[in-house]
């Protein structure tokens, strides 16, 4: 049968004397690894260790914790599931989609929400059980088909959430965080199931050795049918969770969430072989990797170094666990109680706690004066960093910064909308003079902008607006108006007849619909040129050239292209390879350095260019002055332009 605690081999002395405070770290790799970067944390940064910022780490947690409880019943099953994190988008999309589109009551649709996870993972338990699918297989078209329809619901665009439902985001009293809640209860619920069930026990035995539960009486498909539905439960509240954070619910949310849910469960002591596993170690790992996204955000460490040293300290953690069970800590039957493991579990509890209190108090020593550094650092947190065009406001920001002497933080919110509230939150928490913020979606971040205005922090909006919530100034280019424009220029080199194609950003995000609502307006004027396909390319180069490769099977004889961006406008001019520029003429959108070459090559007829750079330095400009109480316009303008080869030469970015 599997484990789920671990037992020192006779002769270690308990948790007493230095080998038993050896082998009492050793046996909690997860716990030692988190304390480790608590201290190393609190000694590099005097914002970590207050109230407001772990606080915003248990909420930042939360999600990813209550994925991976889970993702915890699966993996202990020796099992994996990959669609955790649709499976989430899709149970919010459908609560937000139900109650304010189809006007079912608010209780109801939280109930079809989570019978919508329950449904999913009950297809996929099918799958894996009568089916003969491989987990890995029937979780991974469960990822795409619960993804598919969450987009194909809220047809590429947020939904705002229900108000009642929105309160699980908020705080009680106004500083307890209920997404906190939310996530120890269902903790709470992970462990009574792993500990105290028939189901928690079948589980470990699956896991074990599957052959040897079925001989022993177990009725395996029928356990996996359940074990797979309490994952697509689970997935289902973290989806809630996730959206009443955002006050909407986002079809594209929870994008490579699983990952993190399945790190987090082995971080805390699960393997992947399955059979062993449990709750506070997920806990524990969902933990460390809030821990370690926090403060890396107050450390100011660069966004793509970010990635990096998740990624170690991740392998780190691991390896600690492996060392561990080398060392010889022999096995305990899972659900085993009383004794001495029950003792050392208590003694490893309150050696944390212990050493918390300690680093607790000399940080305050060590960071008494941490505030006044504060005033001449500002945020700015990017959409992406994966697309040329947001490289080039972060290439601005970063100028303009170190022109004024200030010391500037740049975060990557990987087009997610939940990541970049985390790092608002970092940046909240963190003192700042103010923040640039560069909105994956308008109306998500509005509730990490309230929290901003709460502190007394000034936001400046650069490129995309913010919903709901107070901004000193918006610094940005007229997308709508540059849609317009595109049509304009691309119907006129057309003579104005003519088929075309348009290429559309990632669904659901704020540039791709306000361009593409731009361009259909200024069709309108250009009744002879017809959009024979529209196809996403999510902002991609490569995904450019094979949407247009595929369009070009059906639709041989086009005249002409619209990308929502260079990037997929040079990914179609390399699938037209050489009709670009000849027989078809291609229009992009951002006017970016590889952009603006193509349109000097001819290859690209022309590019709606917003100058990035001049967006990134007047914002942070804007945000200095904000911090020092000057009044600034709410609305700053940076003319876009149609770039084409005549004008390219003279035109500076």
């Amino acid at each position: 049968m599997a484990t789920d605690t671990l037992k020192s081999p006779a002769g270690t002395g308990g948790a007493s004397g230095p080998g038993g405070l050896r082998r009492l770290l050793l046996d909690n790799g997860a716990l030692t690894a988190l304390i480790v970067l608590v201290v190393a944390l609190s000694a590099l940064s005097g914002d970590f260790l207050t109230a407001d910022n772990l606080l915003n780490i248990g909420v930042q947690a939360a999600v990813t914790a209550i994925l991976a409880f889970g993702v915890t019943f699966v993996i202990v099953s020796a099992g994996i599931d990959l669609s955790v994190g649709s499976v989430a988008a899709l149970s919010a999309t459908v609560l937000a989609w139900s109650a304010t589109s189809e006007g079912v009551p608010v209780v109801l649709a939280v109930l079809l929400a989570v019978a919508t996870g329950t449904v999913c993972g009950l297809v996929n338990g099918f799958l894996i059980s009568y089916g003969k699918l491989p987990p890995f297989i029937a979780t991974l078209a469960m990822l795409s088909v619960a993804r598919g329809l969450s987009l194909v619901i809220s047809q590429g665009s947020p939904i705002a959430f229900p108000e009642s439902v929105s309160r699980l985001g908020d705080t009680i009293g106004g500083w307890l965080p209920v997404p906190v809640l939310v996530m120890v209860a269902m903790g709470l619920i992970t462990a009574f199931v792993l500990r105290r069930t028939y189901l928690g026990r079948s589980m470990y035995a699956i896991g074990g050795n599957e052959e040897a539960a079925r001989l022993s009486g177990l009725r395996v498909s029928r356990q996996k049918l359940a074990v797979y539905a309490l994952s697509g439960l689970f997935a289902a509240a973290a989806g809630i969770v996730l959206a009443s954070r955002l006050s909407s619910a986002q079809p594209q949310a929870a994008q490579g969430y699983e990952l993190d849910a399945i790190a987090a469960v082995v971080i805390g002591g699960a393997s992947l072989a399955g059979g062993t596993g449990k709750a506070s170690g997920t806990l524990i790992g969902a933990l460390i990797l809030a821990v370690l996204r926090n403060g890396l955000n107050l450390l100011s460490v660069s966004a793509f170094w970010q990635q990096v040293v998740i990624g170690v300290v991740i392998a780190l953690a691991v390896l600690l666990d492996t060392v561990r069970r080398k060392a010889g800590a022999a096995p305990v039957a899972a659900g085993a109680g009383g004794g001495p493991g029950r003792g050392r579990q208590a003694a490893t509890y309150l050696l944390a706690a212990v050493v918390a209190v300690a680093v607790v108090g000399a940080t305050s020593l060590l960071h008494g004066g941490a505030q006044t550094a504060a005033q001449q650092r500002i945020g700015l947190s990017l959409s992406t960093l994966n697309n040329p065009f947001f490289v080039q406001i972060r290439a601005g920001a970063e100028a303009e910064a170190k022109k004024l002497g200030v010391d500037l933080t740049v975060t990557d919110a990987q087009n997610d909308a939940s990541q970049q509230a985390n790092q608002l939150q970092n940046f909240t928490s963190g003192g700042l003079a103010s923040i640039v913020v560069n909105p994956v979606d308008s109306d998500a971040v509005g509730p990490a902008v309230q929290a901003a205005n709460r502190a007394g922090i000034p936001v400046v909006g650069v490129d995309r607006g913010v919903n709901d919530a107070k901004t000193a100034a918006l610094v940005s280019s007229d997308n709508v108006e540059g849609g317009r424009l595109g049509a304009r220029a691309l119907a006129e080199k057309l003579g104005g007849k003519g088929t075309i194609v348009i290429l559309q950003g990632q669904a659901g995000t704020s540039a791709s619909r306000e361009r593409g609502a731009g361009f259909t307006e200024g069709l309108k004027a250009y009744p002879g040129v017809k959009v024979v396909a529209k196809q996403p390319a999510d902002f991609d180069r490569t995904k450019g050239l094979d949407v247009m490769t595929n369009l070009l099977q059906a639709h041989p004889d086009i005249d002409g292209v619209f990308a929502e961006n260079d990037e997929m406008a040079l990914g179609a001019t390399k699938a037209l390879g050489s009709k670009a520029g000849t027989s078809v003429q291609v229009v992009g959108f951002d006017g970016t350095p590889d952009g603006l070459k193509a349109v000097e090559d001819g290859t690209l007829y022309a590019s709606v260019a917003q100058q990035p750079r001049e967006l990134g330095r007047i914002a942070v400009d804007n945000a200095l002055r904000a911090a020092a109480g000057e009044k600034v316009s709410a609305t700053v303008k940076v003319p876009v332009k149609v770039v084409t080869k005549e004008n390219v030469a003279g035109f500076g970015g």
